[in-house]
């Protein structure tokens, strides 16, 4: 009798013993309790075994952890923590629901657990910024934009005021993959320059990846803007706007089916042209864009979503011309979930850019563009606490038009001319695994094989040993070769083709609590070229496809980090520093013709590039009094030196600074909340000079004055700085209310400098003295727009 009980109690111990060291999964989804917006980045802790996960672009999140009882936290910033306690004795399919905080409540306040999962993590270079931080900074006339807001953040510049794209860590803006809902965008500026393409209502998710950039990316060498756009509202409907003095937004989003599915539908337009007549001015510049979103929860297992965007800039002068040009895109995507661990996204895009022009004093109409048609297929796969795995798979087809011209009337005397269109396919597959090592080492490595097809034209032109640019010996130039005939090729030829693979690297070793250092090593194959010999982009540019005679670029970067968290939190401090070359960065010979040239080989050279650079960040996350300190002290370079040793190579074959280069480049950026209706913030910028290249001397040829030049970007325009205040009043800050307003008053370049957008020289025609003449863009600009939502 004893020897039975002695058996079933060894028999019992065995079951706990054995059950207490099965592992169970707890996954889900954690989305807004208001709006059903799944949300992104939401940390999922486990204070006792210091252990944890995040939810993905998507709100997935997954974690296995022994039998037992656990104290969960989920904390994410803007929202009330939640704890609760879980037994797990299986597996468990588990969703949250975040309750927006406010400050009246007595909120649970997020602790410094949350920051340990990110000095832990081996991700580094990675910037993100919030909407609502971004609706706090002033702006420009008003206007909340995403790209300027990006530009405060250290390794991030632009070539100044009114230039289109950004700059990332001494790299050009071509180099820039900007996603939106995973949807290239081409041209991210309206207004030549003056504003973002993003409409900030529409946006959810923020990231900019500068360095140590996932697998998953790829087709760019400098860095990667991720953005989403939210899913809709799926409980109840709400809109809105707001009113600026040159343009106006709406959205409206709501439930098409409560808590399956919903819509969102966002327009915004500027409106300042329509004043113009007012001054007897009969030009036209104005923008629109429209952003929609439809979500459907299939299941629990199956969700798939539409996003799509819309926009177009027209630009009209007089009877003159008319300029039109802008993006589109649409992407379906299917998320699915084949088990608790493994999560995948299936997306179907279409992104697209056109450029048109009407020049109606010369009776001919020219358009240019660029689509592509993309699917791709990504995995995330959950394998355990300490591994996890993200693989897949994408295509690309691209067909490009550099430029046809069409004559308006019969009488024009034009005939119609089509510049040979291009077409290529990029193909990439990779895989990327995050692994924790020991509770001090975590690593992330993984790789990404990409190969570009160039394929088949109805002519390409073939040169003497494969030679498109000759040397002259004599005049020391470079110039266009003569074609020695031309070869046709049908679209499903290969003219040529590349292949690369592209490793990833990272490493996290944490000294302490609240310290880790991080380095981090890319290599990024680019096989996308914009044509442009301006120091920023516009949308006249022409992308062109690496082939016969233009090669792919290859950026290889290193970086460095130190990162610290201070006093619970309250401030966090990072320090990286960074090392990049890029090899085939594509330079022009002197007098190179970029617009409407069938053979752009003939004005192409392949050069190198470099860049190195030390960032600070020093963030102060908590308190009325929030903001941050940024500086980068940064080269950026570029040198395309002679084929052969005959040749003397652009600029004497000596490193240049790029357009983009700026040793200094220091921003502080604050916001004081006073109280529920009044808060402040402000910018100040202090940068180096953008580089120039100016006259340093002259001479006369046959009674011509003829300027001779420095060397190449060896000058510099003056110093940039200025200062920006803006002030948010919220009459009635009372969340009960149906309706809520905010007035927003801004003040951009406060103290009126007038920042130098080019020096040009000119013989003044009193003195018969060569004068330097500075153009200023912006001086001083106030602002006031209304805000509200219902």
């Amino acid at each position: 009798m004893h020897i039975k009980r002695i058996l079933i109690f060894f028999l019992l111990c065995s079951s706990l013993l054995l059950k207490a060291q099965e592992k169970f999964t707890l996954s889900g989804t954690i989305t807004d309790s208001q709006s059903n917006e799944t949300l992104i980045g939401v940390n999922i802790i486990v204070p006792n075994l210091q252990s944890g996960t995040m939810t993905n672009e998507y709100g997935f999140y997954s974690i296995t952890l022994p039998y037992g009882a656990y104290k969960i936290q989920i904390s994410y910033l803007g929202y009330t923590t939640i704890l609760e306690t879980i037994e797990l004795n299986s597996d468990l399919s588990k969703n949250f629901k975040l309750i927006e905080s406010i400050e009246n409540l007595n909120e649970v306040v997020i602790t410094e657990d949350v920051e340990k999962l990110n000095i832990k993590n081996p991700q580094m270079s990675v910037n993100a910024l919030s909407i609502k931080t971004i609706k706090n900074m002033p702006v420009i006339l008003g206007e909340v934009d995403i790209i300027k807001s990006i530009t405060l953040l250290p390794g991030v510049t632009n070539a100044g005021e009114s230039s289109s794209g950004f700059n990332v860590r001494g790299g050009a803006a071509d180099q820039n993959l900007i996603l939106l809902d995973e949807a290239t965008i081409f041209n991210s500026s309206h207004l030549f320059g003056f504003f973002s393409v993003f409409n900030p209502d529409a946006i959810k998710d923020i990231k900019l990846y500068k360095g140590g950039i996932p697998a998953k990316y790829g087709g760019r060498a400098s860095s990667v803007l991720d953005i989403y756009q939210k899913e809709g509202n799926s409980n109840e409907f709400h809109m809105n706007g707001g009113i600026g003095l040159i343009s106006s937004r709406l959205l409206a989003e709501g439930p098409i089916k409560k808590d399956k599915s919903s819509f969102l539908l966002a327009g915004r337009s500027s409106y300042a042209h329509l004043f113009l007549p007012l001054f007897d001015l009969d030009n036209v510049a104005y923008f629109y864009d429209l952003n929609t979103k439809l979500s459907y929860r299939l299941n629990n297992n199956n969700s798939v979503f539409l996003s799509a965007y819309f926009g177009r800039d027209v630009f009209e002068l007089a009877d003159s011309f008319e300029n039109t040009y802008g993006n589109a895109v649409v992407n379906f995507r299917w998320n699915h979930l084949f088990s608790d661990k493994l999560f995948s996204n299936l997306s179907l895009i279409y992104s697209g850019y056109y450029y048109g022009l009407k020049l109606d004093f010369v009776e001919f109409d020219w358009e240019s563009g660029i689509r592509n048609f993309n699917i791709k297929y990504d995995f995330k796969h959950y394998i355990s606490n300490s591994f996890r795995l993200e693989y897949g798979l994408n295509s690309i087809y691209y067909k490009f038009n550099p430029g046809e011209i069409n004559p308006t009337t019969e009488s024009s005397g034009i005939n119609p001319f089509k510049l040979i269109d291009k077409y290529a396919f990029e193909n990439a597959v990779y895989i990327d695994a995050e692994h924790k090592l020991s509770n001090k080492l975590s690593v992330g490595y993984g790789m990404r094989f990409s190969t570009f097809l160039r394929l088949g034209q109805d002519e390409i032109n073939i040169y003497e040993n494969n030679n498109p640019v000759l040397f002259n010996e004599d005049l020391g130039i470079y110039e266009k070769a003569n074609p020695i005939s031309t070869q046709n090729y049908s679209k499903k030829d290969v003219i040529k083709s590349f292949a690369n693979i592209e490793p990833r690297l990272a490493i996290a070793y944490q000294l302490n609590d609240n310290t880790s250092i991080k380095a981090s090593y890319n290599r990024m194959s680019q096989y996308l070229h914009l044509l442009s010999n301006t120091s920023s982009p516009t949308p006249l540019d022409v992308w062109t496809p690496s082939g016969k005679y233009v090669k792919p670029q290859l950026l290889d970067q290193v970086a460095l980090g130190y990162f610290k968290t201070l006093k619970n939190n309250k401030f966090s401090l990072e320090i990286e520093s960074f090392f990049k070359t890029i090899k085939n960065r594509i330079d022009y010979i002197n007098g190179a013709n970029l617009i409407a040239n069938n053979a752009i080989e003939q004005v192409i050279l392949n050069g190198e590039a470099r860049a190195y650079g030390l960032e600070i960040l020093l963030r102060k996350n908590e308190g009325k009094l929030k903001g941050w300190f940024a500086y980068t002290l940064s080269k950026s370079e570029q040198r395309t030196p002679g084929r052969i040793a005959t040749e003397t190579g652009i600029n004497n074959s000596e490193w240049y600074n790029t357009a983009f280069d700026k040793t200094h480049d220091i921003s502080l950026t604050g916001s004081y909340k006073l109280n529920t209706k009044w808060s402040f913030s402000s910018n100040f910028l202090v940068q180096t000079g953008q580089p120039a290249t100016f006259p340093n001397g002259q001479y006369q040829y046959n009674s011509i004055v003829i300027p001779s030049f420095e060397a190449r970007n060896s000058g510099r325009l003056p110093s940039y700085h200025r200062l920006d205040l803006a002030v948010n009043y919220n009459p009635n800050p009372d969340s009960s209310k149906k309706f809520i307003g905010e007035w927003v008053f801004g003040i951009y370049n406060v103290y009126n400098r007038r920042n130098a957008a080019s020096i040009s020289f000119r013989e003044n025609r009193i003195t018969g003295t060569n004068e330097a003449v500075r153009l200023a863009i912006f001086g001083i600009v106030p602002s006031v727009s209304y805000n509200f939502k219902f």
